[in-house]
């Protein structure tokens, strides 16, 4: 059974209770995700990105209800408050986390797996006037750095991280880091994403592509100008020898 026809076969009570628990762990996961973290009521009162999601929730709640109208207004509060921009019609499922709440927009056909986390300024948008699927679909454990963009109905697999300003616009195999404009698969083996419960941090051991390249460039160069050094060198020896030569 889908997760949206379950959804439709649950009581009220049963979808009420469900919505409750997600906003709980929603609240939760903050801890395992950011190291600056300290208790939950710091978390509720402080994080843009936990209120963001917050609203997001009781939004889709009216949205699924056919109350579209009221879902779409307490979006908009939302992103007024939060400068976060999910549509109520977006599929979020559980332990979602944006940390450092700001400028991350989110479309209305984007399916998001359990326990993702985005950083600010990361778009999930479309790249089509299709009525149907148009926006990105993050797998569980998907982690996508600060700025990145992805776009179109492409799916981005499990365990999955995508770096910082990077722009995708086509599948990413599941535990694969993708970087780049375009956004290219950089690596093939990745450790767990998650360590002890923890989320994975460390962006500075990002692959640089483009780096490994001009560096060998640069040492192929270096070769080639030894070899042409030599070269001269016995051609040089050459020269007198057949200048004595009758």
């Amino acid at each position: 059974m889908s997760a949206a026809s379950e959804t439709l076969t649950k009581t009220a009570p049963e979808r009420d209770q469900n919505l409750w628990r997600k906003l709980q762990e929603d609240v939760s996961c903050v801890k395992a995700r950011d190291p600056a973290a300290r208790y939950t009521l710091e978390i509720l009162l402080t994080y843009p990105g936990v209120h963001a999601v917050i609203g997001y929730r009781i939004a889709n709640f009216f949205w699924t209800h056919q109350m579209k109208f009221l879902g779409r207004f307490l979006s908009w509060l939302t992103r007024l408050f939060t400068n976060v921009d999910i549509h109520p019609g977006a599929t979020i499922g559980r332990r979602f986390f944006i940390d450092h709440g700001a400028c991350v927009v989110i479309g209305e056909t984007a399916i998001i797996g359990d326990d993702v986390t985005l950083y600010h300024g990361v778009t999930l948008g479309g790249t089509s006037w299709s009525p149907g699927k148009r926006h990105p679909t993050l797998e569980s454990g998907v982690l996508v750095g600060a700025g990145a963009k992805i776009l179109g109905p492409i799916t981005v697999g499990n365990g999955a991280r995508v770096g910082a300003n990077s722009v995708v616009m086509k599948d990413v195999p599941p535990g694969m880091t993708v970087i780049g404009i375009p956004g290219k698969v950089v690596n093939t083996l990745r450790s767990r994403h998650r360590i002890d419960g923890r989320i994975d941090l460390e962006h500075h051991l990002m692959p640089d592509p483009v780096g490994e390249a001009l560096e060998a460039l640069i040492d192929r160069i270096q070769f080639l100008e030894v070899r042409q050094h030599h070269l001269q060198q016995e051609l040089a020896a050459l020269k007198p020898a057949s200048k004595e030569q009758p």
